[in-house]
């Protein structure tokens, strides 16, 4: 796939520079968004039936030792604030945006399987996470999913956002954020420790292949 143009060329120029002389970059970019519609649609129909079984429940040591508190906001304030700051640089750089359009339905597609493979119920003490933008993808607004823990999409979106910027400032930005959202979500005991653990090595492979498949 041929490098984005120079920066004086605006996003509207790169946009269009790419869409018209690249056949494999635009055939990449809108099979991937057809099946992210077809994945993201598919969501509510999937946790309904996450929240209906059963699962295992862990004794998680390291979770037992905090004490849960509502963290909501805080959370919200990272996760958006990061996916405004991912949405712009898509926005201006094409090629990071068919990265990140290819690893996060891969990570979309990775958490479904996992999540259905490996069933657990949810953390003693979990106090519900408030966000009113991610409820929508759950079927509601007010709608929350307690089972899809393993592994942590939060913790997994923050980390595929770290690993899709190049700017270094921008990626210390999304590190920090990738920490502090692995850290929340077990202070509000939303996930397992290994929940949030085994995010950072899924979404390191998933962001592998990504990067293969945009590049290739």
């Amino acid at each position: 796939m041929q490098k984005d143009l120079p920066d004086f060329t605006g996003a509207i120029g790169k946009w269009r520079y790419m869409l018209s002389t690249n056949k494999t970059f635009k055939r990449k970019l809108i099979c991937t968004l057809l099946i992210l519609i077809v994945v993201i649609t598919s969501l509510p129909l999937f946790f309904d039936y996450i929240e209906e079984r059963n699962g295992v429940y862990l004794h998680d040591l390291i979770l037992q030792a905090i004490p849960a508190k509502d963290v909501s906001l805080i959370t919200f304030l990272i996760i958006w604030s990061m996916s405004g700051l991912i949405i712009i640089r898509c926005i201006q750089h094409p090629s990071i945006a068919l990265l990140m359009f290819i690893s996060f339905t891969l990570l979309c597609v990775t958490r479904m399987a996992s999540i259905t493979i490996i069933p657990l119920n949810p953390p003693d003490g979990l106090i519900k996470l408030n966000d009113p933008i991610t409820s929508l993808v759950y079927g509601g607004k007010d709608k929350f999913i307690t089972k899809d823990l393993f592994f942590s999409g939060h913790t997994s979106n923050m980390f595929l956002i770290f690993l899709c910027l190049e700017k270094r400032k921008d990626k210390i930005l999304a590190l920090t954020a990738t920490i502090f959202v692995g850290i929340l979500v077990m202070i509000q005991h939303v996930h397992y420790t290994i929940d949030v653990l085994a995010a950072f090595i899924f979404t390191y492979l998933i962001f592998r292949i990504g990067k293969f498949t945009s590049a290739h």
